[in-house]
């Protein structure tokens, strides 16, 4: 895990429901669990604000940094599909993305993975497909200088078939059953009686799992093989998650809470 992957995942999974901006001394403690010492996080918080995806502000408690609107909507779209709050309404049509042309290697790696990310599956050279629209796709073309078709259309044929295609659903499967086996005995074994152990437990669960953001566009059950071993590590995550939940937001609090009496008593 590198500290700017960390940031990230305390950004989107407790400073964003709690007002999205924090002071470089509570992002310091917050890292501390996960072995970032105090010069890792402040680069890693310049190199964000650099990218876009901070910005300084002036908080109560003094200086900090808060999420850009595109940072919110990245959050919130990634939030959506790693807790799954968002119900599935999948009516049979797929948004479809078809580039006009064919971008430079470089470019094409990069738009590549940040379609990726948002759900979409290559079809082709030019052609995405996606269960459902990003609202960051306008934002992603733009970034890339893209130009590109977008509509919604059904598939001629079996849905399930078009979806093994742009998906390695097989690898997927196997990675996922792998993911459970490999993380159960180290998260079982944290019982959240130290919440900053608890909260390390938890944001490395989540940062292996976030992974699968990648490679997983939140298909509909529909079109999933049978015994979908995502399901199961699915509900893996959100057990521990919720289980290692109260010490997890302890932790979060009481980090936020001690920064602000450092500075109302230094």
């Amino acid at each position: 895990m590198r500290a700017r992957s960390a940031l990230f995942d305390v950004y989107g999974g407790h400073l964003r429901e709690r007002g999205g901006a924090a002071t470089i001394a509570a992002l310091v403690r917050l890292l501390e669990p996960l072995d970032f010492a105090a010069p890792a996080v402040r680069t890693a918080v310049s190199r964000t604000v650099r990218q876009g995806w901070l910005q300084p502000v002036r908080l109560s408690d003094g200086p900090g940094y808060a999420l850009t609107p595109r940072a919110e909507r990245r959050l919130d779209e990634a939030a959506a599909r790693i807790y799954r709050t968002r119900p599935s309404t999948w009516d049979g049509r797929w948004h479809v993305v078809v580039l006009e042309e064919v971008p430079a290697r470089d470019a094409r790696e990069h738009l590549s993975s940040s379609l990726q990310l948002l759900g979409y599956g290559a079809l082709g050279p030019v052609t995405w497909v996606a269960p459902r629209p990003s609202r960051e796709l306008t934002d992603v073309l733009a970034t890339a200088n893209v130009v590109a078709r977008t509509f919604h259309g059904t598939h001629e044929g079996d849905d399930a078939d078009l979806a093994a295609r742009a998906w390695d659903l097989a690898a997927l499967g196997r990675d996922y059953a792998q993911f459970t086996a490999e993380h159960e005995a180290a998260v079982s074994a944290v019982d959240g009686s130290s919440p900053p152990e608890a909260f390390a437990a938890s944001q490395r669960l989540l940062h292996e799992w976030r992974k699968f953001l990648f490679r997983d566009p939140g298909l509909p059950r529909e079109l999933l093989p049978p015994d979908w071993p995502g399901l199961a590590a699915a509900e893996f995550f959100d057990r521990h998650t919720a289980r290692l939940a109260p010490a997890v937001d302890k932790f979060v609090d009481d980090c936020l809470d001690k920064h602000v009496r450092g500075e109302s008593t230094g």
